[in-house]
């Protein structure tokens, strides 16, 4: 019998099955209403497709936990069809399709190491390092004055990304960025 998650089991990065597709809950709130049954309403982001639905489950309700498995793989190279990545251990290659990939691509650079989620053994998606550190490639020089608090400006990484940053940050330095949210974190002292 397979693995199955009550409601009272649900929170964010929940990775279930529905109608023999593979989801990982995004949201979830448990709401009880002051007269009928209680329920919780869920977001869920479709690991193959990328698309997000949102279901209502009523209290008690069960659902199964999806086939997923992550392992531990190094991005290798893009031919502009697939993404290669190789399982640092069993020398395995995958090649995931550039379109199942989405917003993650833009930081994908060589040698990177990142967590590769399989559905019944096919590649699905990839999670990557919750931090990145890497070189402004280019920003426009900040102008002194004229400036609230918390002004930023558009900087492109060298892996291809761009991020807001504060006036202060220059082209050339090293900064850490927040893959999660696509956030400038702090500046990197070599």
């Amino acid at each position: 019998m397979a693995l199955q998650y009550d409601t009272s089991d649900f929170r964010n990065g929940l990775k279930i099955e529905l109608d023999g597709q593979p989801y990982i809950m995004t949201y979830f709130q448990f709401v009880k209403p002051g007269k009928g049954t209680a329920f919780t309403r869920t977001k869920l982001k479709n690991m193959i497709t990328g698309a997000v639905i949102e279901r209502t489950f009523r209290s008690g309700e069960k659902v199964d936990a999806a086939d997923v498995e992550d392992r531990p793989m190094q991005f290798l190279y893009e031919d502009g069809e697939f993404y290669h990545f190789m399982n640092t251990e069993t020398y395995e290659q995958v090649a995931i399709p550039a379109d199942a990939l989405g917003d993650e691509k833009q930081y994908l650079t060589e040698n990177i190491e990142v967590t590769v989620l399989f559905y019944k053994g096919r590649a699905v998606s990839l999670e990557l390092p919750n931090f990145i550190e890497d070189v402004i490639e280019y920003c426009e020089p900040g102008v002194r004055g004229n400036t609230a608090t918390g002004a930023t400006k558009p900087a492109t990484l060298a892996c291809g990304a761009q991020v807001l940053v504060p006036l202060f940050v220059e082209q050339g330095e090293k900064i850490r960025v927040d893959t999660r949210t696509n956030q400038y974190v702090s500046r990197v002292k070599d």
